[in-house]
């Protein structure tokens, strides 16, 4: 079965490929069906709402099974900022290099013990009768001093879990404890049930 990643980022799509293989799911993007899906504004004030807006989108003009995801890094020395703004946190959409440069300006002086943070990932699965999916998925660490590493993306150089920054986990090492891989194995287990 095949369903439409409302996303064009192809780690997450590399994420999301890995893990749900097992189940016969075969991710795709609408540029590997020789389509356009335009993006949608995610005016949602939670991450699963945001999800949702671009599932559900996917869905309508694609006419197959969606699955959009909305992640983001919530620091709570800044009282969960930069939360649903994550890729944006700088102002320009998906600048990693200006957003991990503003979170080390923010923290400036912070003390590690006050660098609690935790990366969350809302997946909505839509399907064209009507039928949704909606999991959440966390991960805890803190913001590291400085980057770390050259896997992943985002803010990956600077969350650390268990003293190591998720720039440095190999993917399938990440896949085991991400905010992303624990709410794809909460979606695998209700797609178990209906698929």
């Amino acid at each position: 079965m095949d369903f439409i990643l409302a996303s064009n980022n192809q780690k997450k799509l590399g994420e999301m490929q890995r893990i749900l293989a097992p189940l016969g799911i075969q991710v795709v993007t609408a540029k590997m069906l020789g389509k356009t899906l335009e993006d949608v504004v995610e005016d949602g004030d939670t991450f699963e709402a945001n999800a949702r807006i671009k599932a559900m989108h996917a869905c309508r003009v694609m006419n197959m099974p969606a699955i959009a995801d909305d992640s983001g890094l919530c620091v709570d020395y800044l009282d969960g900022a930069p939360g649903i703004y994550s890729a944006r946190f700088s102002g320009g959409h998906g600048d990693d290099e200006a957003n991990n440069d503003l979170l080390l300006e923010k923290l400036a002086g912070v003390p590690m013990e006050q660098r609690t943070a935790y990366y969350v990932c809302a997946i909505c699965c839509v399907f064209p009768d009507g039928r949704e999916i909606t999991v959440r998925g966390e991960c805890h660490g803190h913001i590291g001093f400085e980057r770390d590493g050259s896997e992943g993306f985002g803010y990956d150089p600077l969350f650390i879990v268990d003293g190591r920054a998720f720039g440095r986990y190999t993917a399938e090492e990440k896949d085991k404890i991400s905010h992303r891989g624990n709410a794809l194995r909460k979606l695998t287990e209700e797609l178990e049930k209906i698929v």
